[in-house]
Protein backbone atom coordinates (compact mmCIF):
# COMPACT_ATOMS: atom_id res chain seq x y z
CA UNK A 1 0.00 0.00 0.00
CA UNK A 2 1.16 3.60 -1.05
CA UNK A 3 0.63 6.16 1.12
CA UNK A 4 0.28 9.14 -1.60
CA UNK A 5 -2.64 9.71 -3.77
CA UNK A 6 -3.05 7.54 -7.45
CA UNK A 7 -2.48 11.13 -9.41
CA UNK A 8 1.06 11.99 -7.84
CA UNK A 9 2.24 8.05 -8.46
CA UNK A 10 1.00 8.11 -11.89
CA UNK A 11 3.30 10.58 -13.71
CA UNK A 12 6.17 11.81 -14.83
CA UNK A 13 6.84 14.95 -12.39
CA UNK A 14 7.56 18.26 -14.29
CA UNK A 15 10.35 20.17 -13.08
CA UNK A 16 11.29 23.92 -12.73
CA UNK A 17 13.91 25.92 -11.25
CA UNK A 18 13.51 28.26 -8.18
CA UNK A 19 14.26 31.97 -8.57
CA UNK A 20 17.49 33.26 -8.55
CA UNK A 21 17.18 36.59 -9.26
CA UNK A 22 14.84 39.74 -9.03
CA UNK A 23 12.46 40.14 -11.24
CA UNK A 24 9.74 42.40 -13.08
CA UNK A 25 6.70 41.04 -14.42
CA UNK A 26 3.05 42.71 -15.20
CA UNK A 27 1.89 39.86 -13.98
CA UNK A 28 2.65 37.42 -10.79
CA UNK A 29 1.02 34.64 -10.20
CA UNK A 30 1.73 33.06 -6.66
CA UNK A 31 0.37 29.49 -6.44
CA UNK A 32 1.14 26.32 -8.94
CA UNK A 33 -2.60 24.20 -8.48
CA UNK A 34 -5.55 24.43 -11.18
CA UNK A 35 -6.15 27.88 -10.54
CA UNK A 36 -3.07 29.02 -11.19
CA UNK A 37 -2.33 27.01 -14.17
CA UNK A 38 -5.35 27.74 -15.54
CA UNK A 39 -4.59 31.79 -15.32
CA UNK A 40 -1.26 31.08 -16.56
CA UNK A 41 -2.62 29.27 -19.48
CA UNK A 42 -5.89 32.12 -20.42
CA UNK A 43 -2.81 34.96 -20.30
CA UNK A 44 -0.93 32.66 -22.94
CA UNK A 45 -2.28 34.94 -25.96
CA UNK A 46 -1.43 38.09 -24.49
CA UNK A 47 1.21 40.73 -24.54
CA UNK A 48 2.18 40.89 -20.88
CA UNK A 49 5.36 39.76 -19.12
CA UNK A 50 3.84 36.76 -16.96
CA UNK A 51 5.27 34.70 -14.05
CA UNK A 52 3.83 31.84 -11.91
CA UNK A 53 5.57 30.61 -8.46
CA UNK A 54 4.88 27.82 -6.46
CA UNK A 55 5.83 27.19 -2.70
CA UNK A 56 6.36 23.01 -3.66
CA UNK A 57 5.77 21.71 -6.47
CA UNK A 58 3.85 22.17 -9.51
CA UNK A 59 0.05 20.32 -9.18
CA UNK A 60 1.30 18.85 -5.81
CA UNK A 61 -1.26 20.07 -3.37
CA UNK A 62 -4.91 20.13 -3.66
CA UNK A 63 -4.69 19.36 -6.93
CA UNK A 64 -2.70 15.85 -6.62
CA UNK A 65 -4.78 15.41 -4.06
CA UNK A 66 -8.79 15.36 -5.57
CA UNK A 67 -11.09 12.94 -6.60
CA UNK A 68 -10.76 14.20 -10.04
CA UNK A 69 -14.11 14.28 -10.95
CA UNK A 70 -15.76 17.40 -13.42
CA UNK A 71 -19.09 17.40 -12.27
CA UNK A 72 -22.54 20.48 -11.52
CA UNK A 73 -24.54 17.94 -9.45
CA UNK A 74 -22.37 19.24 -6.34
CA UNK A 75 -24.16 17.07 -3.12
CA UNK A 76 -25.88 19.69 -0.91
CA UNK A 77 -24.01 22.48 -2.25
CA UNK A 78 -26.43 23.65 -4.44
CA UNK A 79 -28.93 23.41 -1.92
CA UNK A 80 -26.88 25.40 0.55
CA UNK A 81 -26.98 27.95 -1.91
CA UNK A 82 -29.98 28.40 -2.53
CA UNK A 83 -31.41 28.59 1.22
CA UNK A 84 -28.29 31.37 1.84
CA UNK A 85 -28.88 33.33 -1.76
CA UNK A 86 -31.58 32.64 -3.78
CA UNK A 87 -32.86 29.59 -6.82
CA UNK A 88 -31.35 32.17 -8.99
CA UNK A 89 -27.81 32.14 -7.78
CA UNK A 90 -28.15 28.55 -7.59
CA UNK A 91 -28.91 28.17 -10.63
CA UNK A 92 -26.26 30.94 -12.10
CA UNK A 93 -23.89 28.92 -9.85
CA UNK A 94 -24.78 25.55 -11.77
CA UNK A 95 -24.75 27.08 -14.98
CA UNK A 96 -21.00 28.39 -14.49
CA UNK A 97 -20.00 24.52 -13.45
CA UNK A 98 -21.34 23.78 -16.72
CA UNK A 99 -19.15 26.41 -18.51
CA UNK A 100 -16.41 25.43 -17.12
CA UNK A 101 -16.66 21.56 -17.40
CA UNK A 102 -18.29 22.51 -21.36
CA UNK A 103 -14.29 24.73 -21.13
CA UNK A 104 -12.03 22.23 -19.93
CA UNK A 105 -13.21 19.04 -22.25
CA UNK A 106 -13.15 21.68 -25.11
CA UNK A 107 -9.60 22.84 -24.19
CA UNK A 108 -8.40 18.92 -23.36
CA UNK A 109 -9.26 18.21 -27.18
CA UNK A 110 -8.06 21.45 -28.70
CA UNK A 111 -4.63 20.59 -26.85
CA UNK A 112 -4.52 17.26 -27.49
CA UNK A 113 -4.19 16.95 -23.48
CA UNK A 114 -3.95 12.58 -22.49
CA UNK A 115 -5.52 13.24 -19.19
CA UNK A 116 -7.83 10.06 -19.28
CA UNK A 117 -10.95 11.87 -19.66
CA UNK A 118 -13.71 9.48 -19.89
CA UNK A 119 -17.79 11.06 -20.34
CA UNK A 120 -19.80 9.27 -17.58
CA UNK A 121 -23.53 10.11 -15.92
CA UNK A 122 -23.00 11.21 -12.00
CA UNK A 123 -24.89 10.12 -9.73
CA UNK A 124 -26.23 11.58 -6.45
CA UNK A 125 -27.85 9.56 -3.74
CA UNK A 126 -28.98 9.42 0.20
CA UNK A 127 -29.55 6.61 2.22
CA UNK A 128 -31.39 8.41 4.47
CA UNK A 129 -35.10 8.41 5.77
CA UNK A 130 -34.84 12.73 6.44
CA UNK A 131 -33.35 13.36 3.05
CA UNK A 132 -35.40 12.05 0.17
CA UNK A 133 -37.60 15.01 0.49
CA UNK A 134 -34.36 17.30 0.13
CA UNK A 135 -33.50 15.37 -2.90
CA UNK A 136 -36.22 15.15 -4.41
CA UNK A 137 -36.81 18.88 -4.41
CA UNK A 138 -33.28 19.09 -5.61
CA UNK A 139 -34.28 16.62 -8.63
CA UNK A 140 -37.22 18.64 -9.09
CA UNK A 141 -35.27 22.63 -9.22
CA UNK A 142 -33.22 20.81 -11.76
CA UNK A 143 -35.79 19.82 -14.06
CA UNK A 144 -38.15 23.01 -13.60
CA UNK A 145 -34.63 24.92 -14.80
CA UNK A 146 -34.02 22.70 -17.82
CA UNK A 147 -31.76 20.71 -16.19
CA UNK A 148 -32.59 16.91 -17.03
CA UNK A 149 -32.50 14.09 -14.77
CA UNK A 150 -32.27 10.51 -14.79
CA UNK A 151 -33.50 7.58 -12.72
CA UNK A 152 -31.44 4.59 -11.89
CA UNK A 153 -29.71 2.35 -9.00
CA UNK A 154 -26.64 1.54 -8.83
CA UNK A 155 -25.68 -2.24 -7.01
CA UNK A 156 -22.33 -1.03 -5.57
CA UNK A 157 -24.29 1.35 -2.99
CA UNK A 158 -27.85 0.82 -0.70
CA UNK A 159 -29.73 3.89 -1.35
CA UNK A 160 -32.95 5.36 -0.07
CA UNK A 161 -33.49 7.66 -3.32
CA UNK A 162 -31.27 8.14 -6.26
CA UNK A 163 -30.73 10.25 -9.52
CA UNK A 164 -28.26 11.12 -12.47
CA UNK A 165 -27.22 13.75 -14.59
CA UNK A 166 -25.47 13.66 -17.97
CA UNK A 167 -22.37 15.31 -20.09
CA UNK A 168 -20.37 15.11 -16.76
CA UNK A 169 -16.76 13.58 -16.81
CA UNK A 170 -13.87 11.97 -14.92
CA UNK A 171 -9.90 12.82 -15.37
CA UNK A 172 -6.34 12.09 -14.28
CA UNK A 173 -6.37 16.45 -12.64
CA UNK A 174 -2.46 16.51 -12.56
CA UNK A 175 -2.10 15.02 -16.43
CA UNK A 176 -4.61 17.96 -17.29
CA UNK A 177 -2.70 20.36 -15.24
CA UNK A 178 0.34 19.15 -17.07
CA UNK A 179 -1.36 19.58 -20.63
CA UNK A 180 -2.37 22.95 -20.11
CA UNK A 181 1.30 23.83 -19.10
CA UNK A 182 2.56 22.05 -22.66
CA UNK A 183 2.45 25.09 -24.82
CA UNK A 184 3.34 27.97 -21.97
CA UNK A 185 5.80 30.09 -22.72
CA UNK A 186 5.92 31.88 -19.09
CA UNK A 187 8.58 31.00 -16.50
CA UNK A 188 8.14 29.22 -13.73
CA UNK A 189 9.44 28.62 -10.70
CA UNK A 190 9.02 26.23 -8.20
CA UNK A 191 10.29 25.91 -4.53
CA UNK A 192 10.25 30.03 -4.23
CA UNK A 193 7.90 31.06 -1.06
CA UNK A 194 6.50 34.67 -1.26
CA UNK A 195 7.01 35.58 2.33
CA UNK A 196 5.44 39.19 2.34
CA UNK A 197 3.59 41.63 -0.33
CA UNK A 198 4.60 45.45 0.07
CA UNK A 199 2.58 48.18 -2.29
CA UNK A 200 5.17 50.46 -3.58
CA UNK A 201 3.67 53.62 -6.37
CA UNK A 202 1.44 51.67 -8.87
CA UNK A 203 2.65 47.92 -7.92
CA UNK A 204 3.31 45.21 -5.55
CA UNK A 205 7.16 44.15 -4.47
CA UNK A 206 6.83 40.59 -3.68
CA UNK A 207 9.65 39.28 -1.35
CA UNK A 208 11.15 35.89 -1.38
CA UNK A 209 13.93 34.95 1.27
CA UNK A 210 16.51 36.53 -1.06
CA UNK A 211 14.62 38.14 -4.03
CA UNK A 212 11.94 39.92 -4.98
CA UNK A 213 9.61 40.37 -7.59
CA UNK A 214 7.90 43.46 -9.24
CA UNK A 215 4.63 43.19 -10.21
CA UNK A 216 1.51 45.51 -11.34
CA UNK A 217 -0.70 42.46 -11.11
CA UNK A 218 -0.51 40.16 -8.20
CA UNK A 219 -2.88 37.18 -8.24
CA UNK A 220 -2.91 34.83 -4.81
CA UNK A 221 -4.22 31.52 -5.76
CA UNK A 222 -2.10 29.45 -3.36
CA UNK A 223 -4.16 27.19 -1.64
CA UNK A 224 -5.26 29.79 1.57
CA UNK A 225 -4.59 33.22 1.06
CA UNK A 226 -2.40 34.01 4.01
CA UNK A 227 -1.10 37.47 2.75
CA UNK A 228 -4.62 38.56 3.24
CA UNK A 229 -5.08 39.80 6.97
CA UNK A 230 -6.80 43.03 6.83
CA UNK A 231 -8.83 40.76 4.68
CA UNK A 232 -10.18 38.64 7.10
CA UNK A 233 -10.20 35.23 4.81
CA UNK A 234 -9.70 33.50 7.99
CA UNK A 235 -13.00 34.32 9.75
CA UNK A 236 -15.08 33.92 6.10
CA UNK A 237 -14.81 30.26 5.47
CA UNK A 238 -13.14 26.59 7.57
CA UNK A 239 -11.13 24.09 6.13
CA UNK A 240 -12.39 20.42 6.04
CA UNK A 241 -10.53 16.93 5.63
CA UNK A 242 -11.52 14.18 3.58
CA UNK A 243 -9.81 10.84 3.56
CA UNK A 244 -9.52 9.04 0.43
CA UNK A 245 -8.22 5.53 -0.89
CA UNK A 246 -7.71 4.13 -4.62
CA UNK A 247 -8.36 0.11 -4.80
CA UNK A 248 -8.16 -2.65 -7.53
CA UNK A 249 -11.57 -2.67 -8.68
CA UNK A 250 -13.06 -4.69 -12.05
CA UNK A 251 -16.70 -3.12 -12.37
CA UNK A 252 -17.78 -0.40 -14.72
CA UNK A 253 -17.09 3.39 -14.78
CA UNK A 254 -19.24 4.87 -12.10
CA UNK A 255 -18.93 8.58 -10.83
CA UNK A 256 -21.92 8.91 -7.17
CA UNK A 257 -21.64 11.24 -4.48
CA UNK A 258 -23.89 11.05 -0.95
CA UNK A 259 -26.04 13.93 -0.68
CA UNK A 260 -24.81 15.33 2.86
CA UNK A 261 -21.97 15.15 5.25
CA UNK A 262 -20.31 12.70 6.31
CA UNK A 263 -20.03 12.04 2.64
CA UNK A 264 -19.09 8.95 0.21
CA UNK A 265 -17.83 10.24 -2.75
CA UNK A 266 -16.82 7.28 -5.92
CA UNK A 267 -15.44 7.24 -8.72
CA UNK A 268 -13.25 4.68 -11.17
CA UNK A 269 -9.88 5.19 -12.70
CA UNK A 270 -8.67 2.37 -15.17
CA UNK A 271 -8.90 -0.51 -13.23
CA UNK A 272 -9.20 1.28 -9.70
CA UNK A 273 -11.85 2.71 -7.86
CA UNK A 274 -11.25 5.80 -5.69
CA UNK A 275 -13.64 6.14 -2.77
CA UNK A 276 -13.52 9.36 -0.24
CA UNK A 277 -15.12 10.03 3.12
CA UNK A 278 -15.12 10.84 6.65
CA UNK A 279 -15.17 14.90 5.85
CA UNK A 280 -14.72 16.59 9.07
CA UNK A 281 -13.94 20.45 9.89
CA UNK A 282 -9.87 19.85 10.64
CA UNK A 283 -10.47 21.49 14.21
CA UNK A 284 -12.89 19.50 14.91
CA UNK A 285 -11.58 16.09 14.77
CA UNK A 286 -7.47 15.70 14.55
CA UNK A 287 -7.42 12.05 14.90
CA UNK A 288 -6.54 10.68 10.98
CA UNK A 289 -5.21 7.08 12.21
CA UNK A 290 -9.20 7.03 13.13
CA UNK A 291 -10.43 8.23 10.05
CA UNK A 292 -8.45 6.34 7.86
CA UNK A 293 -9.41 3.17 9.62
CA UNK A 294 -12.66 3.97 9.43
CA UNK A 295 -12.39 4.73 5.53
CA UNK A 296 -10.69 1.06 5.23
CA UNK A 297 -13.61 -0.37 7.04
CA UNK A 298 -15.92 0.84 4.29
CA UNK A 299 -14.04 -0.32 1.48
CA UNK A 300 -13.76 -3.54 3.08
CA UNK A 301 -17.41 -3.67 2.83
CA UNK A 302 -17.35 -3.81 -0.41
CA UNK A 303 -14.81 -6.78 -0.93
CA UNK A 304 -11.94 -4.54 -1.43
CA UNK A 305 -8.26 -3.42 -0.15
CA UNK A 306 -6.53 -0.11 -0.53
CA UNK A 307 -3.42 0.42 -2.84
CA UNK A 308 -3.35 3.90 -2.02
CA UNK A 309 -3.98 6.10 1.29
CA UNK A 310 -4.08 9.47 1.46
CA UNK A 311 -5.64 13.04 2.85
CA UNK A 312 -6.72 16.27 1.12
CA UNK A 313 -8.06 19.51 2.17
CA UNK A 314 -10.66 22.20 0.84
CA UNK A 315 -11.49 25.29 1.93
CA UNK A 316 -15.51 25.94 2.49
CA UNK A 317 -16.91 29.12 2.61
CA UNK A 318 -19.50 30.89 4.85
CA UNK A 319 -22.04 31.17 2.24
CA UNK A 320 -21.20 28.15 0.02
CA UNK A 321 -19.84 30.60 -2.92
CA UNK A 322 -16.29 30.60 -4.38
CA UNK A 323 -14.44 33.71 -3.82
CA UNK A 324 -13.10 34.53 -7.37
CA UNK A 325 -11.93 37.99 -8.27
CA UNK A 326 -10.43 41.41 -7.51
CA UNK A 327 -10.07 42.17 -3.80
CA UNK A 328 -8.43 45.09 -4.02
CA UNK A 329 -6.10 47.72 -6.64
CA UNK A 330 -4.86 44.98 -9.03
CA UNK A 331 -4.32 42.26 -6.32
CA UNK A 332 -6.85 39.12 -6.98
CA UNK A 333 -7.74 35.66 -5.59
CA UNK A 334 -9.03 32.81 -6.46
CA UNK A 335 -9.61 30.46 -3.04
CA UNK A 336 -12.94 28.40 -1.47
CA UNK A 337 -13.99 26.15 -3.85
CA UNK A 338 -16.31 24.04 -1.59
CA UNK A 339 -14.31 20.72 -2.21
CA UNK A 340 -15.33 21.11 -6.14
CA UNK A 341 -12.01 22.77 -7.01
CA UNK A 342 -11.62 20.93 -10.54
CA UNK A 343 -14.11 22.99 -12.09
CA UNK A 344 -13.99 26.35 -10.05
CA UNK A 345 -10.52 26.12 -9.97
CA UNK A 346 -10.13 26.30 -14.32
CA UNK A 347 -13.34 28.84 -14.03
CA UNK A 348 -11.25 30.86 -11.63
CA UNK A 349 -8.38 31.15 -14.15
CA UNK A 350 -10.69 32.59 -16.86
CA UNK A 351 -12.74 34.57 -15.11
CA UNK A 352 -8.73 36.31 -13.15
CA UNK A 353 -7.61 36.53 -16.54
CA UNK A 354 -10.43 38.53 -18.25
CA UNK A 355 -10.75 40.85 -14.98
CA UNK A 356 -6.56 41.47 -16.20
CA UNK A 357 -7.46 41.62 -19.53
CA UNK A 358 -10.18 43.75 -18.97
CA UNK A 359 -13.23 41.61 -20.64
CA UNK A 360 -16.42 41.19 -19.36
CA UNK A 361 -17.32 37.85 -17.90
CA UNK A 362 -20.64 37.25 -16.69
CA UNK A 363 -19.43 35.50 -13.23
CA UNK A 364 -17.18 38.03 -11.94
CA UNK A 365 -19.93 39.60 -10.16
CA UNK A 366 -21.13 36.16 -8.32
CA UNK A 367 -17.82 35.18 -7.35
CA UNK A 368 -16.97 38.66 -6.02
CA UNK A 369 -14.79 38.18 -2.95
CA UNK A 370 -16.13 41.54 -1.46
CA UNK A 371 -19.65 40.63 -1.27
CA UNK A 372 -21.62 40.93 2.00
CA UNK A 373 -24.49 38.69 2.98
CA UNK A 374 -25.66 37.69 6.68
CA UNK A 375 -24.28 33.95 6.38
CA UNK A 376 -20.64 35.47 6.32
CA UNK A 377 -21.32 36.81 9.54
CA UNK A 378 -22.73 33.85 10.77
CA UNK A 379 -20.28 31.72 9.50
CA UNK A 380 -17.37 33.67 11.15
CA UNK A 381 -18.46 32.90 14.83
CA UNK A 382 -18.58 29.38 14.34
CA UNK A 383 -15.35 29.74 12.30
CA UNK A 384 -13.74 31.45 15.34
CA UNK A 385 -14.68 28.75 17.73
CA UNK A 386 -13.51 26.20 15.62
CA UNK A 387 -10.39 28.17 14.84
CA UNK A 388 -9.74 28.12 18.81
CA UNK A 389 -10.45 24.46 19.00
CA UNK A 390 -8.12 23.27 16.71
CA UNK A 391 -5.47 25.69 18.54
CA UNK A 392 -6.92 23.64 21.77
CA UNK A 393 -5.96 20.15 19.86
CA UNK A 394 -2.52 21.31 19.16
CA UNK A 395 -1.83 22.08 22.81
CA UNK A 396 -3.04 18.66 23.70
CA UNK A 397 -1.16 17.49 20.99
CA UNK A 398 2.22 15.03 21.65
CA UNK A 399 4.16 16.75 19.34
CA UNK A 400 6.38 19.73 20.41
CA UNK A 401 6.49 21.59 16.68
CA UNK A 402 4.90 24.82 15.95
CA UNK A 403 3.07 25.91 13.01
CA UNK A 404 5.28 28.24 11.06
CA UNK A 405 1.78 30.57 10.39
CA UNK A 406 0.54 31.18 13.42
CA UNK A 407 2.11 29.08 15.97
CA UNK A 408 -0.20 25.93 16.48
CA UNK A 409 1.13 22.85 17.83
CA UNK A 410 1.30 20.17 14.97
CA UNK A 411 0.06 16.56 15.05
CA UNK A 412 1.74 13.93 13.19
CA UNK A 413 -0.47 12.12 10.92
CA UNK A 414 0.96 8.22 10.83
CA UNK A 415 -0.53 7.25 7.73
CA UNK A 416 1.52 10.15 5.46
CA UNK A 417 3.97 10.90 7.54
CA UNK A 418 3.30 14.89 7.78
CA UNK A 419 3.48 16.77 10.92
CA UNK A 420 -0.45 18.56 10.10
CA UNK A 421 -1.82 21.99 11.80
CA UNK A 422 -5.54 21.54 13.21
CA UNK A 423 -6.04 25.63 13.20
CA UNK A 424 -5.44 26.42 9.26
CA UNK A 425 -4.05 23.34 7.30
CA UNK A 426 -0.58 23.87 7.13
CA UNK A 427 1.19 20.89 6.66
CA UNK A 428 5.01 19.71 6.87
CA UNK A 429 7.16 16.90 5.75
CA UNK A 430 9.27 14.51 8.21
CA UNK A 431 12.20 17.44 7.45
CA UNK A 432 10.14 20.44 8.53
CA UNK A 433 9.57 21.35 5.07
CA UNK A 434 6.65 23.05 3.96
CA UNK A 435 4.02 21.25 2.02
CA UNK A 436 0.73 22.95 2.38
CA UNK A 437 -0.34 26.62 2.71
CA UNK A 438 -1.05 29.27 4.88
CA UNK A 439 2.53 28.63 6.01
CA UNK A 440 5.30 29.70 3.95
CA UNK A 441 7.83 28.78 6.40
CA UNK A 442 10.00 25.30 7.18
CA UNK A 443 10.06 24.17 10.21
CA UNK A 444 12.91 22.96 12.39
CA UNK A 445 12.60 19.32 12.34
CA UNK A 446 15.26 17.85 15.14
CA UNK A 447 16.61 14.40 14.08
CA UNK A 448 16.62 11.47 15.89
Amino acid sequence: MKNISIWKDTIERLEYPSLDEDKTVDVLIIGGGLTGVSTLYNLGNSNLKVMLVEQNKIGMSTTGGSTGKLTYLQNDLIDSIRKKHSDEIALKYIKAEMTAIEKEVEVIKKESIDCDLKEVNSYIYTNQEDEIDKLKDLEKFLNDNNIKTYKNKLEIIKSKYMFYVKDTYIFHPIKFLYGLLKNNKYPIYENTSIKEIKKEDDYYICLTDKFKIKAKYVVIVSHYPYFLLPYMFILKGHLEKSYLSASKYSGSDISLISYSNPFISMRTYKDYLIYLSNSHSINKSVDDSYHFEELKKKIKDLNLKPNYLWSNIDIMTNDSLPYIGEIKDNMLIGTGYNAWGLTNSFLAGIILSDIILGKKNEYIKLFDPKRFNMSQVLGTFSDTFKNIGGYISGIKSDTLYKCSHLGCNLLYNEIEKTYDCPCHGSRFDEKGRVISSPANKNINIEND
